[in-house]
């Protein structure tokens, strides 16, 4: 198989140096073993094996020998992340013996320390490269969906509206052999998903529903929904300058569907797999739904607008209620759905919302497991009341009090009763440059939900 970025086989690596991996309590014992010149080099430089740390190891010739690789814990692969930028480029090989977890901790770190977007700007420099000799396919595959969520993320809508994403979609189907559909402009209101097409209408990209099948038709069904909107202006309720600034990320819960999908086929998981994104751009123009408009939906719940910047709800409402239709096992919606879950639980933390404790527990726990964590908001069904309306069955919003829980709530009302179902409210950004996570697109959650399925399934 081909390596990701970051990495090199053994036999095409060029003079790989030794890479020790350190954490404070196996110093003493790792310095004893290297001798009194490493010491007294180590004394020098003041090096304590602080996680995110590297000390750089001259040989007897004044060259660089080597290098030591300060870590914490070692299941997180984030320990690790520092490594590719922190290290000079070249090549590199591991000095020491990891166990199975701790390995595939490394190489996910160092994979997604090696990541840049560099689609318009060239990186700065090339990753250091870790020399592998095993390649562990299935985290490679996790590292592709990850890389797959910061691509997404991170290209400007010009180049990735809803036609880009429906080619994005499609690429993948074709290549796991999945079926795909796209449901396009008029087609829309033909096919019953109003709500999407009242969301999309005034945008000269024509809005859609992407659906990808895949899978044995006997296998336990698996619907993914992912929240497509490609640019959020607001719409008529537009937002201000610096609200809409990283508004191409709106389509992040596409971007982890779409992914996750591209995962469950890729490592070929039992079950039968439905895709469904509705594609959008919540544009300004003549033709843009209102404020005060009562629209149709998919599921004959009669919406007003309250407030046209909270669009995602709208469009998933659709999507979410053609999943249903087709009586999945489990159902699972992305979506950066509201700022209030950021004010709640901040930009690391993706809000959970659940039907089931059980499916919501063992999301957790992988998160857990994996250093992907969650955390489970409620869905307090008493504040159904602050979405009411006098003229239509329900608002898409209304007060701001609990604006996640409100919106986790409206979505609720689309899915059929007694199916079990999840919904992450997910930032899907880095604000800030961290070892492994630089700024902008980010997949969260994402890693869990693949453990979480293979117990699940697997």
């Amino acid at each position: 198989m081909s390596l990701p970025t970051g990495f090199v086989s053994p036999d095409a690596a060029a003079q790989p140096r030794a890479l020790h991996l350190l954490d404070r309590d196996a110093l003493p014992a790792w310095c004893e073993r290297q001798g009194a010149a490493t010491a007294r080099w180590l004394q020098a430089q003041g090096w304590d094996a602080s996680p995110g740390s590297v000390l750089l190891l001259p040989g007897a010739d004044g060259a660089l020998a080597g290098a030591a690789l300060g870590i914490g814990d070692r299941l997180d692969p984030f320990t690790y992340a520092h490594a590719p930028m922190a290290l000079p480029a070249g090549d590199w090989q591991l000095a020491d013996t990891l166990d199975a977890d701790a390995h595939a901790a490394l190489l996910l770190g160092w994979g997604l320390g090696s990541y840049r977007f560099d689609r318009y700007k060239q990186a700065p420099r090339e990753p250091a490269r870790l020399v592998v000799a095993e390649p562990d396919a299935e985290r490679f595959d996790i590292l592709a969906a990850c890389r797959r969520v910061r691509d997404l993320v991170n290209t400007p809508t010009e180049h990735m509206g809803p036609e880009e994403l429906e080619a994005a979609t499609r690429e993948i189907a074709q290549a796991h052999g999945a079926q795909f559909e796209s449901i396009k402009g008029d087609a829309l209101l033909e096919r019953n998903f109003p709500a999407i097409h009242a969301v999309g209408r005034a945008s000269h990209r024509a809005p859609r529903l992407l659906q990808l099948q895949w899978g044995d038709a006997a296998a336990p069904h698996l619907a993914l929904v992912g929240k497509g909107v490609c640019f959020d202006t607001g719409g008529l309720d537009v937002k201000p300058a610096d609200g809409m600034r990283n508004m191409k990320k709106d389509m992040g819960g596409a971007a982890h569907a779409l992914a996750l999908a591209g995962l469950v086929m890729a490592r070929k998981l039992p079950v039968r797999l439905t895709l469904l994104i509705p594609a959008v751009e919540n544009a300004l123009g003549p033709d843009a739904y209102r404020p005060g408009e009562v629209i149709a939906t998919r599921k004959g719940i009669s919406v007003e607008i309250d407030n046209t910047d909270a669009e995602g709800r709208v469009v998933l409402g659709d999507a979410l209620a053609y999943a249903g239709e087709q009586d999945p096992d489990l159902l699972i919606d992305f979506a950066t759905l509201t700022g209030a879950a950021r004010i709640a639980l901040g930009p690391d933390l993706p809000a959970l919302y659940s039907n089931d404790d059980a499916l919501a527990d063992a999301w957790l726990e992988a998160g857990l497991q994996q250093h992907d964590p969650l955390w489970r908001m409620p869905l307090w069904r008493p504040y159904l009341r602050y979405l009411t309306s006098r003229i239509a069955d329900m608002a898409n919003a209304g007060s701001r009090m609990a604006g996640s829980i409100t919106a986790a709530l409206y979505l609720e009302r689309f899915v059929p009763a007694g199916r079990t179902w999840a919904h992450v409210d997910v930032f899907a950004w880095n604000d800030n440059d961290r070892p492994g996570r630089p700024a902008g697109g980010e997949a969260q959650g994402l890693r869990a939900a693949w453990a979480m399925l293979k117990q699940r399934y697997g």
